[in-house]
This record gives structure tokens, C-alpha cells and sequence, in this order.
């Protein structure tokens, strides 16, 4: 009798196990931050003024944060911080003290179509995968 305690013991603990397992976060997590991981550029067409090409580095670290900066080329500046991002469900967003960013990445990771908002009226701004 003692014997079959102690078995269904260990198949009891074996099971649950295996469903607190199931319930811990998969490693899905890093791999969806990595599908926004790398350069990205696009255009901002502020109307009035010259059109602004803007650059996004997105790094993650190995505990799954997101990490960037952004770079004009055309004003020769670069490496302002992001400071703070997210990215959950295929959503982007981003901000730093030049504005914020919300996107939504396509299906393939090649591009990402969202809104960026600085001071006036909100601007379309389509990120592609740099080269």
C-alpha cells in the first residue's frame, strides 16, 4: 500500500510539474522582440518644412529589454536615446525627446507603418528594414 502512495506521489508531482511549466513564460517573448531588432529608416514629410530621413537602431538585451537610438542623417545627428520602448503583439512604441513613435510591424518584419507625433500634428512614417 505504502508503495502506491508513494508512486502516486511522485506521478501527482510529476504533473503538476509539468503544468507549472506550461504556464511559465515561453521564450516566445525574446523571439518576437527580435523580429524588430536592427536598423530601420523612413522619411518624415512635415509638410512646409524639408522632408527629415530618420534612422531606428533597436537593440535587445539578453534579458528581453529593448534598448535604441535615432539618427537624422540630414542634420547630421545621431545616437539620441530612446527612452522608452515597447513592443508586444506586433505594436511599436517608442519615444525619445524628439517625439514618439506608434507603429504596427507587418507580417514578414520588413516594415513598419505608424504614426510619429513631435510638437504639431502627427505625421505618417513608414519604417523599412535598412540594408
Amino acid at each position: 500500500m505504502k508503495k502506491y502512495v508513494a508512486l502516486s506521489l511522485w506521478l501527482g508531482l510529476g504533473v503538476v510539474l509539468i503544468l507549472a511549466m506550461g504556464m511559465m513564460p515561453a521564450p516566445t517573448m525574446a523571439a518576437d522582440a527580435t523580429l524588430i531588432v536592427g536598423s530601420w529608416e523612413g522619411t518624415l514629410d512635415p509638410g512646409a518644412q524639408p522632408k527629415k530621413q530618420i534612422v531606428v537602431h533597436i537593440a535587445v538585451a539578453q534579458d528581453g529589454t529593448l534598448s535604441g537610438t535615432i539618427d537624422y542623417p540630414d542634420q547630421d545627428t545621431s545616437g539620441i536615446l530612446i527612452t522608452a520602448i515597447s513592443y508586444k503583439e506586433n505594436i511599436l512604441h517608442l519615444e525619445s525627446n524628439q517625439g514618439f513613435y506608434d507603429g504596427t510591424v507587418n507580417k514578414d518584419g520588413s516594415e513598419i507603418t505608424g504614426t510619429w507625433k513631435q510638437g504639431g500634428a502627427p505625421l505618417s512614417l513608414i519604417l523599412k528594414r535598412a540594408s
